[in-house]
């Protein structure tokens, strides 16, 4: 008979579960962590005033129906597309890249024909641009 302790290993600690566990939990969070957009444009619109601003200058007027058709100082442009609409906007303004534009569209028009005008007028560099808009009818219709 053996009286005689056996030896005693020291315990090992197994540290795969533990490590299975972390990861397990770290997906966890990960995939149901909302994220939250942080960096959101904070855009103040401009309001459209209430009486007209008088101007002395000659004025470029782009009128666009609800066809998407473009009239440049009353006069209908061949075709809507932008070679025609540069060519004949740069005609009418001439030497005088400084004249102000308005661009004034009924409100059925297509979002891309007033995208087009304003596209031709910054490439043929005039600058000084703007959209117009009526005032609401008083009557309440």
């Amino acid at each position: 008979m053996n009286l005689r302790r056996s030896r005693t290993e020291e315990p090992d600690v197994n540290l795969t579960p533990l490590i299975d566990v972390v990861f397990i939990l770290l997906i966890f969070f990960m995939v149901s962590t909302t994220f939250q957009k942080e960096s959101e444009l904070k855009i103040e619109l401009p309001e459209a005033t209430a009486e007209p601003v008088p101007t002395d200058r000659d004025i470029l007027e782009i009128v666009i129906d609800a066809d998407g058709n473009y009239f440049i100082n009353e006069q209908q442009v061949v075709n809507t597309e932008l070679v025609t609409l540069k060519a004949a906007i740069d005609k009418a303004v001439g030497e005088h890249k400084e004249r102000p534009v308005v661009i004034r569209a009924d409100r059925r028009t297509p979002y891309e024909s007033v995208v087009r005008a304003m596209d031709a007028t910054a490439q043929l560099g005039l600058l000084q641009m703007s959209l117009a808009t009526s005032q609401p009818d008083s009557s309440g219709k």
